[in-house]
């Protein structure tokens, strides 16, 4: 019988997550055995990110069990636990003051990627959670720095998009249009399905500030078409709103 290495096995299950496949992703690093402590705890924590992230995109409550389930403490379980943390305040629930969770997180993260990850956290949760735009922005701007000095096209991505959000809400359209262009070509090339459906839906709605009504509607129409499939409710529903539906909600950032 053939064998794979853990970290193939959790490599595999990050493009499946990434392509929306949570339930493919978990069932593939279930299904895989390990002997090594060490790749046990690979595959354990693998689990729980597909969890967590399953649990943001899909309104599911996976995460916290598959959490529990980790017995190795570090860096990279604290930081899950902060984005389950993170998406359960962000939609109603009580999770407490994040903010000194997240300066530790940023002072004691092991490289350049992860530290941007932490900066790109600590911005949408200042901005999302305790209406701090200048306190974000600044961490917005370290998660690029960081992203580009790591070549981390996710991070990268994901501090573009808000940054646009930023130049958007200052009413500078172009360069909105710059930022989210970029952010949404670098979700594609990962394979970020959610990503890269959450930034055309973006572009729809810049669409619509630019006074071209009919090409918003028809983006929003293709991002709403696709988002039903893998069952991203809140994009059907921010779709929605740019279709033209009454019954329509805005779309957190992810």
């Amino acid at each position: 019988m053939s064998q794979l290495a853990a970290i193939d096995v959790v490599t595999a299950a990050t493009h499946l997550m990434r392509a929306g496949q949570w339930t493919a992703a978990t069932a593939l690093l279930t299904a895989t055995n390990a002997e090594d402590p060490a790749e046990r705890a690979t595959l354990t924590l693998a689990l729980a990110e597909v969890a967590v992230d399953q649990d943001f995109a899909q309104r599911t409550n996976h995460g916290s069990a598959a959490l529990e389930a980790v017995l190795d403490d570090s860096w990279d379980l604290e930081f899950l636990k902060f984005r389950k943390d993170y998406s359960t305040a962000l939609f109603g629930g009580a999770a407490g003051d994040l903010s000194e969770r997240a300066l530790a997180l940023i002072a004691q993260a092991p490289d350049d990627a992860r530290r941007g990850m932490a900066n790109f956290y600590a911005g949408v949760m200042a901005d999302n959670l305790y209406t701090k735009p200048a306190q974000a922005f600044a961490h917005y701007e370290e998660a690029l720095a960081l992203g580009e000095k790591s070549q981390d096209e996710l991070l990268i991505s994901l501090a573009l998009r808000h940054l646009g959000d930023h130049a958007h809400t200052a009413g500078d359209l172009v360069l909105a249009r710059t930022h989210w262009e970029r952010s949404t070509e670098l979700r594609q090339k990962v394979g970020h399905l959610l990503g890269a459906l959450a930034q055309q839906s973006l572009l729809a709605m810049l669409l619509r500030d630019e006074g071209d009504i009919a090409g918003s509607r028809a983006l929003a129409t293709e991002v709403n078409r696709w988002a039903r499939q893998v069952d991203l409710e809140f994009i059907v529903r921010g779709t929605a709103e740019l279709m033209g539906s009454p019954n329509a909600a805005g779309t957190p950032a992810p």
